[in-house]
């Protein structure tokens, strides 16, 4: 729960208070606290250095709460970045500082947060990091609770733009979280009909309107003439799905398909994985669980922009009946495809759904994928990359910028096609070793023809194997869901 308050934070009934601090020379200056206690404010600005509090950007410090009703003090650092929630890099700030703290805090029932709030902006940037910090995913083992009740502190409590930031903020994180919590299903619990009938959940759940669940079982699928999704999950007992998650407001003013990379769990097929990391291939359907709380978000805001969201869902497992590198396959549509390579599986089943959309002839297709190693070597664990037509792909950077997620356009260079020739089919399925990211990328861009488009490899960023930072935790992310959902309210007003 979190709510907006405009009490003196040194009297409110909380367990923690927090407060910005920020470098200065070799201590730390509160920011925007002028109502500390004398003697807490001096023991911040004028022992910091003997504290070890640098104010750095995700360190989170727990002084004594000298002179508060709260038992605890907690300092979150701002870094040097200026703090102004009207440009992207002060909003992100704001948002990661808070959501540093209450990630931290974890296992506290209830926390205040008194960072710089000054307008509605200021106020839906800390809102919206608290809540993404305060995540947890408890469903195999306990572990210390989310901070249960997060109160802002700002002036604006009566503001109904504050109110109106503070609301999205609540829509915002939930399907960050519910994002992150499908990627974090172990697959023997999330295979494609099991996530087919999460999306049936989430929606239901929503209560929003004008939102329907269409599912393609395996003999819809083969009838339709998908035969990448099949392909892939020919090899699992656990057949494959295709689901349409539509959002169809009245008066609409556009039409945005997305599509998403679903592999609940990708072993390689037949060309295996080696064992070591394989276990995070779980996360493989990282980009449709982005798509189906993205749609289900726009729903839930009442966005006037319809939206299609197509979950590409299948497990690519090695075993009697898995499809075989030399195999052909016919996409949706008539184009064939050579697998050379089964681990390049996502592009196959990404090639159905593009298809799929297109047909719709809506006015922007944007696909989410983990979908190279590729991306991972060029941008590393927390760039994603971005390619497509030119105006989509600005677009795209730009949402991500204003949402705070790194997001980096790449080329599609012409070249590169030729290494996707097959000598009996119109393509191949993999190309030339290096600029693998792109290479898939071009082989998608067949699949949407003069449709304006933007591909999204979100790799590395969607699966966090290493420490926590900011407001994201270990494990699935939710990349992508802020920058999409951004797009469609650029799109919407």
């Amino acid at each position: 729960m979190i709510s907006l308050t405009s009490t003196d934070p040194a009297r409110l009934d909380v367990e923690a208070v927090v407060v910005a601090v920020r470098p200065q020379g070799t201590s730390v200056i509160p920011v925007d606290a002028d109502w500390l206690p004398a003697e807490l404010a001096r023991q911040i600005t004028q022992d910091g250095t003997r504290l070890g509090v640098t104010g750095a950007a995700d360190e989170v410090r727990r002084l004594p709460g000298t002179g508060l009703t709260a038992a605890t003090l907690v300092l979150t650092g701002l870094g040097d970045a200026t703090v102004d929630a009207a440009t992207p890099e002060g909003a992100e700030a704001l948002r990661r500082a808070a959501g540093a703290a209450t990630r931290e805090l974890a296992g506290l029932a209830s926390v205040a947060l008194a960072l710089p709030t000054p307008d509605a902006a200021a106020v839906g940037a800390v809102a919206e990091g608290a809540l993404l910090g305060a995540y947890g995913f408890a469903r195999y083992h306990e572990q210390d609770a989310p901070v249960a009740r997060v109160e802002v502190v700002t002036p604006r409590v009566r503001d109904k733009a504050a109110k109106a930031a503070l609301a999205r903020a609540e829509v915002l994180a939930a399907a960050v979280h519910a994002t992150r919590d499908l990627v974090n299903t172990a697959p023997n619990d999330l295979y494609p009909a099991a996530f087919a009938d999460a999306a049936k959940a989430a929606v239901k759940a929503s209560g929003a309107k004008g939102l329907k669940v269409t599912v393609l079982d395996e003999k819809a699928l083969l009838a339709g003439g998908y035969g990448g999704i099949m392909g892939v999950g020919q090899g699992s007992a656990r057949p494959p799905r295709l689901v349409k998650v539509a959002y169809a407001p009245s008066r609409a003013t556009g039409h945005v398909a997305l599509v998403g990379k679903g592999i609940t769990f990708d072993s390689g097929g037949i060309s295996i994985k080696p064992a070591a990391g394989m276990e995070a291939m779980k996360s493989d359907m990282a980009g449709a669980a982005a798509v189906l709380h993205t749609v289900v978000a726009a729903a839930q805001l009442g966005l006037p922009v319809a939206v299609t969201g197509w979950l590409c869902l299948a497990e690519n497992m090695p075993s009697g009946t898995a499809q075989r590198p030399s195999d052909v396959i016919t996409i949706r549509g008539g184009k064939t495809v050579e697998v050379l390579n089964t681990d390049a599986e996502g592009r196959l089943v990404m090639a159905d759904g593009l298809v799929a959309a297109v047909e719709e002839k809506p006015d922007l297709v944007v696909d989410i994928a983990t979908l190279t190693g590729a991306q991972m070597v060029a941008l590393g664990h927390r760039v994603s990359a971005v390619m497509g037509t030119d105006a989509a792909r600005a677009e795209l950077v730009d949402a991500a910028h204003g949402a705070g997620e790194q997001f980096w356009p790449m080329p599609l260079p012409a070249d590169l096609r030729a290494g996707l020739k097959s000598k009996v089919a119109d393509l191949a399925n993999i190309g030339d070793r290096f600029g693998g990211m792109l290479t898939a990328g071009i082989f998608l861009q067949e699949f949407v023809g003069s449709t304006p488009w933007a591909h999204l490899d979100v790799a590395g960023p969607a699966f966090n194997e290493r420490s926590a930072f900011g407001y994201t935790p270990v494990g699935g992310t939710g990349v992508g869901v802020r920058t999409l959902l951004r797009l469609l309210e650029q799109r919407a007003s």
